[in-house]
């Protein structure tokens, strides 16, 4: 193979391994969204909870 065809095989190899670190990287951030909203969601279930049980 010529150089530039070399230089495009390795492009594409970058390109599709920066794809799937960023994909990892907004599993990652969704799961700590959902988790950080069930924990405000149990929270605010506990606070309506106490005030109508007073």
């Amino acid at each position: 193979m010529s150089a530039p065809e070399d230089d495009k095989q390795r492009d594409r190899e970058i390109a599709a391994n920066e794809a799937e670190r960023q994909a990892v990287s907004a599993v990652r951030v969704s799961s700590w969204a959902i988790g950080l909203a069930v924990i405000v969601g149990i929270i605010a279930v506990a606070l309506v909870w106490a005030w109508m049980t007073r």
